[in-house]
């Protein structure tokens, strides 16, 4: 039986990743006529948000449980960490916020990224829990 929290947790999670897409639209990672950049920026797009869309389906089916959401979430802070934490990244969060004209939109696109990873975050110590709770049982 899938866990509404959790179900919960996963669409607001999705809300926030569609936002932070939008950032990074409105600061030029997807480009028209259609380049390289843009071609990766989509297929990103398309297997994290596909990804949990399907996710969602098999979770609600019963066909995965939490071990599989606990897994995704890690997954996904890497790539957070990965994209614009780490010491690697051409995306900081000071680029992000440099990134508009006005500090107000700069800082609620950082306001947004950093509660998709804080929701990421609970999401996946809380299926943890889930997992480790149904495995005890």
């Amino acid at each position: 039986m899938p866990d509404s929290r959790l179900l919960q947790l996963l669409a607001l999670i999705a809300l926030l990743n569609i936002l932070h897409l939008v950032d990074h639209i409105l600061r030029g990672d997807f480009h028209w006529p259609i380049d390289e950049q843009s071609v990766g920026f989509m297929i990103v797009t398309t297997v994290i948000l596909g990804g949990m869309a399907l996710g969602v389906w098999l979770y609600r089916a019963g066909h995965v449980g939490p071990r599989f959401w606990t897994i995704v979430g890690t997954l996904g802070l890497g790539l957070g960490w990965l994209s614009h934490f780490s010491p690697m990244t051409d995306q900081p969060l000071l680029v992000i916020y440099h990134g508009y004209m006005a500090p107000g939109a700069g800082a609620m696109a950082i306001g947004c990224l950093l509660l998709l990873m804080v929701f990421v975050l609970g999401a996946t110590i809380f299926a943890g829990y889930l997992w480790m709770r149904r495995t005890a049982s």
